[in-house]
């Protein structure tokens, strides 16, 4: 085999990949043809007893629109949409008909999957200088009008929906349980850091649905106090039978204030890392364990023989660290109120933690958003891509017994009678 074949320039591979996205196009284009020739026809037979004042037909083909590219998720594919004539009706009772495709709308250039392509792209670290590169490479050089301008297109869209949802009703809407946390982030034209205050509530149905994502002061009690009146004032009159969070202090007053009946469940993982930031680096192996036996223990009096025996252990060397467990006690067992199948969902507020983990990556690649406004809108689009993927509660079936007031003890549903 000679030098030249080991190094032709005709990759097979490339080549392969090459002729089947032609294939696919070619695929794409031909079955959009056929639904659009289908479209058309059955709008035709719907008025073909319909007649002009000369007797003709009303409403027939006529011929093509001119042909124009759509980009879709095979690249870009030419389609030509058939042209459909409507001559005004010789009874001047009966409405002319007019003709609109709901498969090609008017003005279309991008399918769905594409615009919503770019907004994950953006959000998963692709700068705006580097879309064109990005794109092409997903949907082949002839990518059209998806350069950095789009993106800052699509960002003023995006503060737009933003405000939008943050204005909706939340009328008739009620949630079992709340999980609060505040999320810092950068901001490139401004002195201070951004803390986005955000809350997912657990619905009837067991659904994790994104709350509220609002601008606030740090984590203070004014700011989660204005984010909970605002969701009082827009429908929200049940309040949460729970509330999960660090301890943030701000959260805490506030939902006392606004939600006085709400409980609070501090978070299981904030505490643990409190606790062994505390204690020195050959003690926290063992602390982590022992911290673990409280919240994984059956019933809430095996949990508080685990918590005092850690307190007995650790007290008198690091009295912080013991400390630091003691304050929280009732707030750290509150789970135990509620259905056995909830805690592993109760314990930890997991769900802003991983979800946002994103965004901080994201911020980190652009060294911050431009302007709050901007990290608002990227906070509540890439929420609610996530949100997409957020698993139900388990045991959902009882969480209308959390909402209707009924007793639960170490995770067990009490007898009314009882």
């Amino acid at each position: 085999m000679t030098e030249a074949t080991l190094h032709s320039p005709l990759d097979p591979a490339e080549t392969t990949k090459d002729v089947l996205s032609t294939i696919i196009r070619q695929g794409a284009r031909r079955l959009l043809a056929a639904a659009f020739d289908a479209e058309v026809d059955a709008f035709v037979s719907e008025y073909s007893e319909l007649r002009d004042e000369r007797g003709r037909r009303a409403v027939v083909r006529n011929g093509f629109l001119p042909e124009r590219p759509v980009m879709t998720g095979v690249g870009s594919v030419p389609v030509q949409q058939p042209r459909v004539r409507v001559r005004p009706p010789g009874n001047a009772t009966v409405p002319a008909p007019h003709f609109q495709s709901k498969i090609l709308p008017p003005y279309l250039r991008r399918t769905r999957s594409i615009e919503e392509l770019l907004p994950w792209l953006y959000l998963k670290g692709i700068s705006t200088g580097g879309y064109q590169e990005a794109l092409a490479a997903l949907l082949g050089p002839d990518a059209p009008g998806l350069s950095s301008t789009t993106i800052v297109r699509l960002k003023k869209v995006w503060e737009e929906e933003y405000e939008q949802w943050r204005c909706r009703s939340l009328e008739g809407k009620r949630f079992a349980y709340v999980w609060a946390d505040g999320i810092y982030f950068n901001v490139r034209l401004e002195d201070d850091r951004a803390c986005i205050l955000v809350l997912i509530g657990a619905t009837e149905d067991g659904e994790k649905e994104l709350l509220a994502v609002h601008d606030g002061v740090r984590e203070s009690e004014q700011s989660w106090r204005e984010l909970l009146i605002d969701l009082k004032t827009r429908g929200l009159e049940c309040a949460p039978e729970l509330a999960v969070g660090d301890g943030a202090l701000g959260f805490w007053k506030a939902v006392r204030k606004v939600f006085p009946s709400t409980r609070g469940q501090r978070c299981w993982t904030h505490k643990t890392a409190n606790i062994l930031n505390k204690l020195p680096k050959r003690q926290q192996p063992e602390a982590k364990r022992r911290l673990q036996e409280i919240w994984m223990a059956a019933t809430k009096d095996e949990a508080g023989t685990a918590f005092d025996s850690f307190i007995k252990v650790y007290e008198p060397k690091y009295p912080k660290a013991a400390a630091c467990l003691v304050k929280d006690r009732e707030e750290l067992l509150a789970f135990y109120s509620f259905p056995a199948e909830h805690w592993r969902h109760l314990r930890t507020t997991n769900p802003i933690e991983s979800t946002f983990a994103t965004v901080r990556l994201r911020t980190s690649k652009t060294k911050g958003c431009g302007s709050r406004a901007a990290t608002l809108a990227m906070v509540f689009k890439l929420a609610q891509s996530a949100q997409k993927g957020w698993r139900r509660l388990n045991g959902r079936d009882q969480i209308v017994h959390v909402i209707h007031g009924v007793q639960f003890k170490d995770g067990i549903k009490q007898d009314v009678a009882a």
